[in-house]
């Protein structure tokens, strides 16, 4: 006899609407999500300018950059239910539209609450995030599940093509073309969905072994009592904290890069691209090797291996004197920019293969319930990242320290560690 998930996988392989239609959901709804990401990045790269533009402090760019990510958090769960329903590209094209305004909308805005509307608008594109994550977990086979999984995650790169692009285009033809930039290429990627991508039919006639699995469109009681299940949120929770850490270092870094190392615009984007280009390399090696085998117990090396680097790189600039035996002794300590880059780049492999074989893993526990989990994963990551840019605003202002965005995220990741081995002495994480 074959075993299940070959006969599946052989399955999907066969289906007619098949062929060249799996690859072009592998291939394309990574593309929507480097755009989106991307649009939600042009804030981070052109808030400095945009600061001295219109005179804003602190607290206002941390609010801007935190729109997108809040609205996106809360559209992303019903999203992915809506996904679920009318079939993931029909959303994904929907979304990708839905921000086309809001990108011309913000070459033209001429005060704050014109970008913050902008902003909100942008957040809309999270419900492609969500859609496509449906849409790449329903298609993909599951012996090669993480490496779909984690090619699509590997979308957040598109946060490089604002760090590589947008300064080059403000400096030549000023701000108000560069978010214009991506209005072809999200156009263009809609229509490609439109034409060579395709929602996989569903059976009419469903076995009885699947008459069990969760409704397609639950009553919010029903989708509120199984959210109530402790088993829905143990991997949504720590995967939270690797996206959302990822998506608040994006948005932070360029202007941290500027003002800590006084480096121009367009210098501070080109220095945080490695840490980008490596969380996208860790998901996809992450994904991959957990089709190999289970990396359930990764998540505690890999936390605490970004525990460290969170650690020293909360270190700020500091100067002490030691009484000596032959005088006073003068220490200075300011870590250098290759080392700072250095360190960031090994964090952000260690999150990206985080995220990978996370991922994988609420797929393989989670297949049935990927729109819920998945979503709820997402939801959580956006609603994390939203708050990391007022948190890191506000520790600048009453900390003094550039570095207090560091000492928060060591804290939440102390948080979420904390709440790991609850789980696991609790005798819950066995119980998966």
């Amino acid at each position: 006899m074959m075993p299940a998930d070959q006969q599946l996988d052989q399955e999907l392989y066969q289906d007619p609407t098949g062929g060249y239609r799996p690859l072009a959901v592998v291939l394309l709804s990574p593309l929507a999500f480097a755009l989106v990401f991307a649009s939600w990045t042009i804030f981070a790269v052109l808030g400095v300018e945009l600061k001295a533009l219109l005179g804003f402090g602190e607290g206002r760019f941390a609010l801007l950059l935190a729109t997108p990510m809040a609205i996106g958090a809360l559209a992303t769960l019903p999203m992915a239910q809506l996904a679920q329903r009318i079939g993931g590209r029909r959303v994904m094209i929907a979304c990708l539209l839905l921000i086309c305004p809001f990108l011309w909308g913000l070459s033209h805005s001429r005060d704050y609450y014109h970008f913050l509307l902008a902003g909100a608008g942008l957040g809309l594109g999270a419900g492609s995030l969500s859609a496509g994550l449906v849409y790449v977990a329903g298609l993909c086979p599951r012996r090669h599940a993480g490496l779909a999984l984690g090619l699509y995650g590997a979308g957040m790169v598109g946060a490089g093509l604002s760090y590589l692009l947008l300064p080059l285009v403000s400096q030549a033809y000023g701000w108000r073309a560069a978010p214009l930039l991506y209005l072809l290429p999200v156009l263009l990627v809609a229509a490609l969905l439109w034409l060579f991508a395709d929602d996989r039919e569903e059976e009419p006639d469903e076995p009885d072994a699947l008459r069990d699995t969760p409704p397609r469109s639950p009553a919010v009681t029903a989708l509120l009592r199984r959210l109530a299940c402790w088993g829905l949120w143990r991997l949504a929770l720590v995967y939270s904290f690797f996206y959302g850490a990822f998506v608040a270092l994006a948005l932070w870094l360029p202007a941290y890069l500027s003002a800590q190392y006084q480096l121009p615009l367009k210098e501070a984007a080109l220095a945080a691209l490695p840490f980008t280009l490596t969380v996208g390399i860790g998901q996809v090696l992450g994904g991959a090797l957990a089709d190999v085998r289970d990396f359930r117990a990764l998540r505690w090396w890999l936390s605490a291996f970004v525990l460290v680097c969170l650690f020293l790189l909360s270190y700020p600039p500091f100067a002490m004197q030691i009484e000596g035996v032959r005088g006073v002794i003068a220490l200075h300590y300011e870590a250098p920019l290759w080392g700072f880059l250095l360190l960031l780049s090994a964090m952000g492999l260690a999150m990206g293969v985080g995220k990978g074989s996370l991922m994988r893993l609420i797929h393989r526990d989670h297949r049935d319930e990927m729109p819920l989990v998945g979503g709820l994963a997402l939801t959580l990551g956006g609603l994390f990242a939203a708050l990391l840019p007022l948190a890191f605003a506000l520790g600048n202002q009453w900390v003094g320290i550039r570095t207090a965005g560091f000492m928060f995220l060591y804290g939440s990741l102390v948080v979420c560690m904390l709440v790991m081995v609850w789980d696991h002495a609790s005798g819950r994480d066995r119980q998966a």
